[in-house]
């Protein structure tokens, strides 16, 4: 695959996913050319049977000026014209994620995104309901145990609820396992990092095999939460998010879920860049929801808490 102009950012790590699938990527400036241009000093790849597609990653909202190309690779005497994809395009077949453009200026990209339909809130409450009571017969163990470790190594109460954000931009209160010393943000609100000095020794372990999450499984039946939706967020770290991320707001269409698309394919991170990575993650999971893809989440899911990797 040709990667032609830098529109998107592509991560090391995908980059690395992208050779193994396509086994040859070049990356190519985009210059302000013309077609014929373009195809001649794209041709020594394309000669080759190598490089099937070619993905347009510069800020182009002129659809006819890709089928242009498109034809002219035709025209080429070549055996195999490649396909022309856009950026958008290829990010959500390819790294099943949304494009997040930089400002409002490509509003049409996320117009997909819509909230569930009353069938697809009907599944996913059963699903809820059916989750939840596999989970806790049999988790109540694991309850038990974590309060009781909690109460070992931190003076303190063994669960806290914390206000964060949920369908509609409303609040409700998330319970969770406390896994932070009681002074954790005595000097304010800060992001939870790999190995935070503020955990305690069973509280990282529970982050790690993402045990703290259990008691969400009330949230889950208040109707506040799904089991698999967007993580929940704080107000303070949203408001942030508006202000720099655009469409931020739209993973407030559906309900926050114990775990997610975005958590199962994003390692985790601490800054914007990070959330709006995710965010590229939940709006795919909004606009392509489906019964496989949230069956896949669970597995997934099952095999993160059972390598630890969780945070």
């Amino acid at each position: 695959m040709i990667i032609l102009g830098e529109k998107y950012t592509f991560s090391d790590f995908e980059m690395r996913l992208l050779e193994k699938r396509f086994s040859h990527v070049v990356r190519e400036p985009y210059m302000e050319e013309s077609l014929d241009e373009m195809s001649d000093r794209l041709e020594p790849y394309l000669s080759t049977s190598f490089h099937r597609l070619i993905v347009y990653n510069i800020h182009c909202t002129d659809v006819e000026h890709i089928n242009r190309l498109q034809t002219r690779l035709k025209c080429r005497d070549l055996s195999d014209p490649p396909q022309v994809m856009r950026v958008e395009q290829f990010l959500e077949k390819y790294l099943q994620k949304c494009y997040i453009p930089e400002n409002y200026s490509e509003a049409d990209i996320l117009k997909d995104i819509k909230p569930f339909t009353k069938w697809q809130y009907f599944q996913k409450r059963l699903i809820d309901y059916f989750g939840v009571f596999w989970l806790f017969f049999f988790s109540w163990p694991v309850l038990l145990y974590c309060r009781q470790r909690i109460k070992k190594e931190s003076m303190g109460t063994s669960m806290f609820k914390q206000h964060r954000i949920g369908l509609g931009n409303r609040e409700f209160k998330c319970i969770k396992f406390r896994s932070m010393r009681l002074d954790a943000e005595a000097d304010g609100a800060k992001f939870a990092s790999e190995n935070d000095p503020r955990t305690f020794r069973w509280g990282e372990i529970m982050r790690k095999t993402r045990f703290d999450e259990l008691p969400q499984m009330l949230n889950i039946l208040k109707s506040e939460m799904h089991l698999i939706g967007p993580r929940p967020e704080r107000k303070i770290w949203i408001e942030e998010f508006e202000k720099i991320i655009p469409h931020y707001s739209k993973r407030h269409f559906v309900r926050p879920g114990v775990t997610g698309w975005a958590q199962v394919m994003y390692p985790y991170g601490a800054n914007a860049e990070d959330a709006r990575q995710k965010l590229m993650y939940d709006l795919y999971y909004i606009k392509y929801w489906s019964m496989a893809l949230e069956l896949k989440i669970v597995w997934m899911t099952a095999l993160t808490v059972i390598r630890k990797k969780g945070i």
